[in-house]
């Protein structure tokens, strides 16, 4: 399959390789909650509706309690799209401000709390790795590769997708861009999570067409040995999933009788054969909305969400499927609340800190690879 016809665009220009970390002002840096509430609030007040803010399900409960809407990153994008708000803040990391930053109008403002807040599942797949990876692999065969980037990577690699005849999905329709790649082409590139991969092959019985590329050990990979397969996977994850083990699922069923499961399908897949239910971070709050009172949710995803759902169904029993051992996003936590705070002000007073701004090249070509994904 010929590669689409495109200027070619400089992964240099990625936003994320900018030096334009912004560090919290000392001033804000020891609030207690009830100061930092009243400033944000007194900021809002200034705002109007000037400003939406965005909350990620994995973002701990004091940005989360100021978040006009709150949901997984691809509908936040969506929400902000459809606001008529100048500026659109959000409290997630970088990648989804990337990405709202490619969908929503020219006249919106993304900004990012802080800069710092950076999935590592998204930096598992650079540009400069990737395309070095994509010459090896497409130079071992003549079959047609078509390139599948999950919805948490940079903007560069959702353009490096558009750019090889692919696109983005999510976590609920990797299966049907999984399709859509295999009817335009011979196989199947997904990046960066090995996991979800592995799971929508399984889910379309290509089990047996699997093979993975570590991109950390290519020298002694075999490129032509891995491009026999159908499905090749990149060795990413995300450490929150990749945490939770079938001993987890054995342990909370001792725990607790009559506890059903329900885990991210960035979970290994031997924790997904084990629960009841698999679904993204919408699938899971859907889930626990519609339990009857009393039932026992164990929730395999980040320890936010959970602690979210016990808040919000306090007739429900949810609780975290690892216990004590499960862990919080090491990215979202840094945006401290004191963050939000801190860009709210200066936006109220005309200054603007920590925007998003996604190269115009990458921008046009990512917005093609998540066009792809809505036609499909």
């Amino acid at each position: 399959m010929p590669a689409m016809e495109t200027a070619e665009f400089d992964t240099e220009l990625s936003l994320f390789k900018y030096d334009n970390l912004e560090q919290l002002p000392p001033e804000y840096r020891d609030f207690d909650e009830a100061e930092r509430t009243r400033r944000i609030e007194g900021a809002l007040d200034a705002l109007g509706d000037d400003v939406v803010i965005l909350g990620h399900n994995y973002q701990r409960r004091e940005i989360v309690e100021h978040a006009d809407f709150v949901g997984d990153s691809h509908q936040l994008s969506k929400e902000a799209a459809a606001a008529d708000a100048e500026y659109v803040v959000f409290g997630g990391v970088t990648f989804m401000a990337e990405s709202a930053d490619i969908i929503t109008d020219d006249d919106q403002t993304v900004v990012l709390p802080s800069m710092e807040a950076s999935c590592p599942m998204a930096g598992m797949a650079e540009a400069l790795q990737v395309d070095a990876a994509w010459v090896e692999l497409t130079a071992a065969t003549d079959a047609d590769v078509v390139p599948v980037t999950y919805m948490n990577s940079y903007a560069d690699l959702k353009a490096f997708c558009a750019e090889h005849g692919g696109l983005v999905c999510t976590s609920s329709n990797a299966h049907r861009a999984f399709e859509y790649a295999l009817d335009e082409g011979d196989k199947v590139l997904f990046l960066p999570d090995k996991h979800l991969g592995e799971n929508t092959a399984h889910r379309l019985g290509l089990e047996e067409e699997i093979a993975e590329w570590d991109p950390w050990d290519a020298a002694s990979a075999d490129a032509a040995g891995v491009v026999d397969n159908d499905v090749i996977l990149w060795d990413g994850y995300c450490q929150v999933h990749e945490r939770f083990s079938p001993s987890h699922v054995e342990q909370v069923r001792a725990d607790h009788e009559d506890a059903r499961v329900v885990v991210h399908p960035e979970c290994r897949r031997e924790v997904v054969e084990a629960a009841d239910v698999v679904g993204s971070t919408a699938t899971i709050r859907e889930t626990v909305a519609e339990a009857d009172p009393g039932e026992t949710w164990a929730i395999g995803t980040e320890v936010h969400l959970t602690r979210h759902l016990q808040r919000w169904h306090p007739e429900v029993n949810v609780v975290p499927l690892c216990g004590e051992a499960c862990m919080d996003c090491n990215a979202m936590r840094q945006i401290d609340p004191n963050y939000l705070a801190w860009v709210l002000e200066e936006l109220a007073a005309g200054r603007e800190r920590n925007v998003v701004e996604v190269a115009p090249g990458e921008k046009e070509l990512a917005r093609v690879a998540l066009d792809r994904m809505l036609e499909v």
